[in-house]
């Protein structure tokens, strides 16, 4: 069976290693051309290429699939199946009807919930008890295809987007392997979404990540740990900006929204509501990430200490 494999992030990676160790005939790999990373904007190359160029397949890296040249290119390669995993662009239908067996879609959400481009921090940031990983049939909308297999996840509440990131990129490539087989043996079933149950998962901002101290601890909690690790949620203390990376909820004390206090030698902080945060991780301005414990040995609180009021959330 030839593969052509369509993915750029790290969460793409497990996937193609998979179709590799499993002997598919991977006979090209598309991926979003390099970006400029780090103070010196060096061209990077993405983790799926990277991949790639070790295996000798050859890689493509156009800047849209909306041409003829595109297509034509793309039909040359003759293959049977197109596997797509956070490759960054929407198939137009020219591409989707090439391969004779379809082009599937590994996503990281339980759908029809969060189609769009960041379900797994969608997942979080909503305070979501469990998530999982969907494969499907690709159609012309974004993620509306028929699913074909599903593997559902609990979440630890203290859990960062980041860390659930790694656990279902892992998952992912495990049920493609399943969804493979089963495409092979012509067992997979069919399943159209319910469309009264979906919900979308919009590309993160960095508009989000301002909090409003004034809300509740379990939201701003979700909210910090959704953001990691981007864009961080973030308050400001004394006109410095303060990335915020993990958190756990413990009873208030009455403060104000963003008063803040030193309980037992870590930073914590009032919200709306009868909890309030501890900030287990953070990172001021221009330093590096490091505990609270830490952060307080070095910046003892002042009398009145508050974060500003300048939250979004």
């Amino acid at each position: 069976m030839r593969v052509l494999f369509m993915g750029t992030p790290d969460f793409a990676v497990p996937s193609l290693q998979v179709l590799l160790d499993n002997g598919y005939e991977v006979c090209a790999v598309y991926t979003q051309p390099d970006k400029p990373k780090g103070r010196g904007h060096r061209l990077q190359a993405p983790p799926v290429k990277e991949l790639a160029q070790k295996y000798g397949i050859p890689v493509f890296q156009p800047k849209t699939l909306r041409t003829g040249d595109a297509v034509s290119n793309l039909a040359a390669l003759k293959p049977d199946v197109i596997i797509v995993v956070a490759y960054g662009k929407i198939l137009p239908l020219e591409v989707l009807e090439l391969p004779r067996l379809g082009c599937i879609n590994v996503h990281g959400s339980l759908l029809p919930k969060y189609r769009g481009a960041a379900p797994i921090q969608w997942a979080v940031l909503n305070g979501e008890k469990c998530s999982g990983v969907t494969t499907m049939f690709m159609g012309e909308g974004v993620d509306t295809g028929d699913i074909l297999l599903q593997e559902q996840v609990l979440l630890d509440e203290e859990e960062t987007a980041g860390e659930l990131f790694d656990r279902l990129k892992e998952i992912g490539a495990q049920l493609l392997q399943k969804t493979m087989r089963r495409l092979e043996e012509g067992t997979l079933i069919r399943i159209p979404q319910k469309e009264e149950d979906a919900t979308l998962a919009p590309m993160l901002s960095k508009d989000l990540a301002c909090l409003d101290w004034k809300q509740p601890a379990e939201k701003l909690h979700n909210f910090i740990r959704g953001l990691n690790p981007w864009p961080s949620a973030y308050a400001v203390l004394d006109g410095k900006k303060m990335k915020l990376h993990a958190s756990r909820r413990i009873p208030g004390w009455g403060g104000a929204p963003g008063e803040l206090r030193n309980i037992l030698g870590e930073l914590a902080v009032a919200c709306g509501g009868e909890e309030a945060l501890l900030l287990t991780q953070l990172q001021p301005e221009n330093s590096k990430k490091m505990d609270s414990r830490s952060y307080l040995l070095g910046h003892p609180l002042h009398q009145g200490a508050k974060f500003e009021e300048l939250g979004n959330l």
